[in-house]
């Protein structure tokens, strides 16, 4: 029956009785006659139609809509079921008494309680009603008690039991409520309708506690189960609610409150958690619990309490009034503790000020932190008057005394000795003894009488890499001394004392690196930077280290090494013995090309081919041996037998895999020093700087799990800039890195390299058999009909060549073989993007340019593409430019020789150099132009043994040819005498 808004009407609010979810209130709107009384027209209101009668609503009958659509039972089944069903079927399975489900039985009460309580308390001033059975909403009007009733809890002992009831008063009149059909309408607090008023009462009474005693004069304890009783249930009474005692005592007393600390195990803790709705629709379909278990490993649980005269009082619990309850032989004492809740807080407040944080009287730390904060605030909690001791049911005795450490290194002949002794309380344990503990990082150390003491975390930290990189020997600890970074660390840290040389301790306080002088037989000079490389490689070498030069590509540290070569040759401090160069193949004719250029007195053997003389002795007639890591690996058994005055790895990268066949075989090689060259120490993981570190001063950064663990994980997953730094700090002295930006002032603009490249095998063979069919037809041509008449010949046959000499697979598409022009042009493009910079390659070949993209793919290095059918070409210019990320653009030399502005790049690579040096000059302009603020290296790739040698030899003999503005291949092949084509073809 619908209510007229037109016409005058009231909210009210009415109590009903649910068979399953106990009282409940509904809200209705009641239509008002003329003579302004209710009628029996009303409708139900709940928040979708509430805004219709704003008129007649304020905010708490908006509040109070709110919550009665809450509690209908429609809501409910919404709440706790989201399964289609039907309310009569949700009732009979949740509520079954025999299979109903007690655990959301007692969810769905405490949800409905909770807002039973919250509109009770709102209900003061609204018109409320009791339901009549037919459901009309305004059956029997009640009124709201304006002031809170109270309960007195009465307990009389005998000498049989103990008699046990409530008296209410209101107003301080006795309330008689027994045997008058009261009820509790709520019970959590309680609320109690007797003849029409609401009563509700102070200190928030369980209505559990009264709802006995309705029909009911009084409960009687037996004897036989009074102690219980009285613990469980009166003793709460007491510290909550007024209690009239008899035959019994309760005493209120007030004591200093004194703290008290106890640590202990945490044990796995249940918790119960309020279950929110979801997780409460997910219990009802499974028939689960509402109680969570979450087990807690080690860590210590503090648990905070008082000491009030001899009774202890947990901080955790929170009634102002503590009951302990004694028992004296047959007499009952409840001694009532009045707790001075302002000094609690303020220790707690003083424990939070030193970093330990109680909540509901406990706080939980992990193990080694617990330790370390008793061990740090011993002092200071006596003081404040705390005892502080170990929980009964600890799972293990716990040794809480004074912990110290000494530690003291001393420099021996080619180490350091390391001794120590850790004291806890009145023991001392040798600081070896702590060594697995610190590496595998176990807190718990056992103590001669049983004890189990914690080491420090802190020690983990600051003695973690000394255990890493010591090696024990007969019960001591020895340092390399190539470890001297960790020993001042120790020093300066206050971690250890220290006794060293005057040699070893000038050089923890160097600043710069004594000058040397040059060998004599050195042709050239040095720049600066070159000469300060040359001197720090005489630096590491006195004081017996390995060290890693990574310079940037380009600027030197082939001729800076052979420099240090040819001094150790005419000073006689190579004692006779060769050096060993181990580099990638592609690189052994530049190392010999170099030294024939600067070092030409070094005797140099290449130890390289398949009919090289496997034979160490040959060694003592050269000064230096050159060879290839795959030598090296073939030969491994062999070159271990000689002990070389250096082995030196160029391109040392080549090791950055620690368990490859080739790190192995270096490892195993003995010298009295290592050296090894890179531009790029890391390139794609920190444990590539390990194996090269590993190689140059064995042990330096640990053993292989260790650096793992310790750095690499830290460093790469968690971007730990602290173990960042530790690692700069260990290698530092041992790495000499120049960037070209660094050294930019001391170089020319613009410097040209050759850079060699052999053949592999199956190209070779390609070549020979190309170059002998052309070689006879031209000759031939040429006896029979003069040069000129074998020009287009000639051409066809250089190109051919040319073409070999790249890559067979430009000449015959069969090839499946691999070219050493593309491998070491591939390495170069990999150390160039790995250092940062750009770099154009240039090729007269499109077909070239092919495959160098399909290597660049296979690698995924990104790369710009330009040649003659480029559209657009400015687009792709400007990206090159501009994007950081871009490093490579392949250009082939008619397009890209005139018209481009490429400054970004800082290097040019010319792949396939041809006779007409002003077509080379224009590809390196590209960069090396106004706008360009770097340095320019030129790399050009000629592969030994071929044709392109030939025409670079013949450039240097005809110069005036080749300066010459000569603009066609034609021309040039005109000049060329019978002699010079047997040259080219030789």
């Amino acid at each position: 029956m619908k209510v007229s808004t037109s016409q005058p009407f009231q909210i009210v609010y009415s109590l009903l009785e649910h068979e399953y979810l106990g009282y409940l209130f509904e809200s209705y709107v009641v239509q008002r006659n003329n003579k302004d009384q209710l009628t029996l027209q009303h409708q139900t209101v709940s928040a979708k139609n509430a805004p219709e009668f704003a008129d007649g609503l304020d905010e708490i009958d908006f509040e109070l809509v709110a919550l009665t659509d809450q509690i209908q039972q429609d809501a409910v089944i919404k709440e706790f079921w989201p399964k289609k069903t039907t309310p009569a079927d949700f009732f009979l399975k949740i509520y079954d008494p025999e299979k109903g489900d007690k655990a959301l039985q007692d969810v769905i009460f405490r949800y409905v309680q909770e807002r039973m309580g919250q509109i009770l308390e709102r209900l003061h001033g609204k018109y409320v009603f009791i339901m009549g059975k037919d459901g009309e909403p305004t059956w029997r009007e009640m009124q709201l008690a304006p002031e809170p009733a109270s309960v007195l809890f009465h307990f009389r002992r005998n000498e049989d039991n103990t008699h046990y009831f409530p008296t209410i008063q209101y107003q301080n009149q006795k309330l008689d409520f027994q045997y008058k059909n009261a009820v509790i309408v709520c019970e959590q607090p309680a609320w109690l309708l007797l003849d029409n008023v609401l009563y509700h009462f102070r200190n928030d009474v369980d209505g559990k506690k009264i709802k006995p005693f309705l029909n009911k004069k009084f409960i009687v304890i037996p004897r036989q189960v009074e102690e219980s009783y009285f613990q469980r249930f009166v003793a709460p009474l007491v510290e909550s609610f007024d209690v009239h005692a008899r035959g019994f005592d309760i005493r209120s007393e007030r004591y200093v409150a004194r703290p008290q600390l106890t640590f202990s195990d945490a044990p796995t803790a249940t918790v119960v958690e309020e279950v929110r709705p979801a997780a409460r629709r997910a219990l009802a379909e499974t028939g689960g619990s509402a109680v969570a278990t979450a087990a807690v490993s080690d860590h210590i649980h503090f648990d905070l309490s008082f000491r009030y005269g001899d009774h202890t009082v947990h901080n955790g619990y929170d009634k102002r009034v503590c009951v302990k309850l004694e028992k004296k032989e047959d007499n009952y004492i409840f001694h009532r503790l009045v707790r001075n809740l302002d000094r609690e807080q303020e220790i707690i407040r003083e424990l939070a000020d030193r970093a330990l944080e109680v909540r509901n009287g406990r706080a939980v730390l992990e193990k080694a932190t617990a330790f370390r904060w008793l061990h740090h605030h011993a002092d200071e909690l006596a003081r404040m008057g705390f005892t502080v001791q170990q929980g009964s049911t600890s799972g293990k005795d716990y040794f809480i005394g004074a912990v110290s450490v000494e530690v003291g290194i001393t420099e021996a002949n080619d180490w350091f000795d390391v001794r120590g002794t850790v004291r806890f309380g009145e023991f001392e344990i040798p600081f070896i003894k702590l060594r697995s503990y610190i590496l595998q990082r176990r807190h718990e150390f056992r103590l001669p009488n049983g004890q189990i003491a914690i080491i420090p975390e802190e020690w983990f930290t600051q003695y973690l890499e000394l255990f890493a990189f010591a090696e024990e020997q007969a019960h001591t600890l020895t340092l390399r001394k190539h470890h001297l970074a960790l020993v001042s660390d120790l020093q300066n840290g206050s971690l250890a004392t220290v006794v060293m040389s005057r040699k070893l301790e000038k050089l923890r306080g160097f600043e710069t690196v004594e000058d040397q002088p040059m060998p004599r037989g050195f042709r050239g000079e040095l720049r600066p930077y070159q000469k300060a490389g040359y001197n720090w490689l005489h630096f590491v070498k006195d004081y017996h280290f390995g060290g890693c030069l990574a310079d940037d590509m380009g600027l030197g540290k082939t001729i800076q090494t052979l420099a240090l070569l040819l001094q150790r040759k005419e000073s006689g401090e190579a004692g006779g013995a060769a050096s060993l160069l181990a580099m990638p193949t592609s690189l052994v004719y530049n190392w010999l090309s170099e030294a024939q250029k600067f070092t030409p007195d070094l005797r140099i053997l290449t130890y390289t081919g398949t009919y090289r003389d496997k034979n160490v002795e040959q060694f003592a007639d050269y000064d230096v041996v050159l060879t290839s890591y795959g030598i090296v690996r073939l030969d491994a058994e062999l070159l271990k037998t000689y002990k070389f005055d250096y082995v030196i790895l160029d391109e040392s990268q080549a090791i950055k895999n620690p368990s490859s066949t080739t790190s192995q075989a270096v490892r195993g090689l003995h010298s009295r020093h290592r050296l090894i060259l890179t531009g790029t120490p890391v390139e794609n993981s920190t444990m590539d700087l390990w194996s090269q570190m590993s190689f140059i001063n064995p042990g330096l950064l640990g053993t292989q799990t260790f650096f793992r663990k310790e750095f690499l994980k830290p460093i790469e997953k968690g971007k730990d800039e602290g173990r960042t730094r530790k690692l700069h700090a260990l290698i530092k002295p041992f790495i000499l890195r120049r960037h070209k930006a660094q050294v930019a002032r001391e170089l020319p603009d613009k410097i040209e390299h050759l850079s060699y490249c052999p053949m592999t095998e199956e190209q070779q063979h390609c070549y020979e058999e190309t170059k002998s069919y052309y070689r006879n037809k031209i000759l031939q041509n040429i006896e029979e009909h003069g040069t000129a008449s074998t020009q287009f010949m000639l051409l066809q046959g250089l190109t051919k060549l040319r073409q070999i000499a790249n890559h067979p697979r430009m000449a015959d598409e069969e090839y499946e073989h691999e070219s050493g022009k593309l491998r070491e042009v591939v390495r170069m493009i990999k150390s160039v993007v790995s250092e940062g910079h750009k770099v154009l390659v240039f090729s007269q070949f499109v077909k070239h340019l092919d495959i160098v993209r399909a290597s660049l793919d296979e690698r995924q290095i990104d790369y710009a593409y330009l040649d003659g059918n480029t559209r657009e070409r400015h687009k792709v210019v400007n990206r090159f430019q501009e994007d950081e990320k871009l490093r490579v653009f392949l250009i082939s030399l008619k397009a890209g020789g005139v018209g481009l502005n490429l400054t970004a790049a800082d290097y040019v690579f010319i792949l396939d150099p041809w006779w007409n040096p002003a077509v080379e000059a224009q590809a390196v302009d590209r960069a090396h132009r106004i706008g360009q603020q770097k340095t320019v290296f030129t790399y050009k790739f000629i592969t030994k043994n071929t044709v392109e040698e030939k025409i670079l030899a013949l450039q240097n003999k005809k110069i005036q040819l080749v300066t010459d503005l000569i603009t066609t291949d034609e021309a040039i092949i005109k000049s060329l005498t019978k002699e010079d084509i047997e040259e080219l073809l030789g």
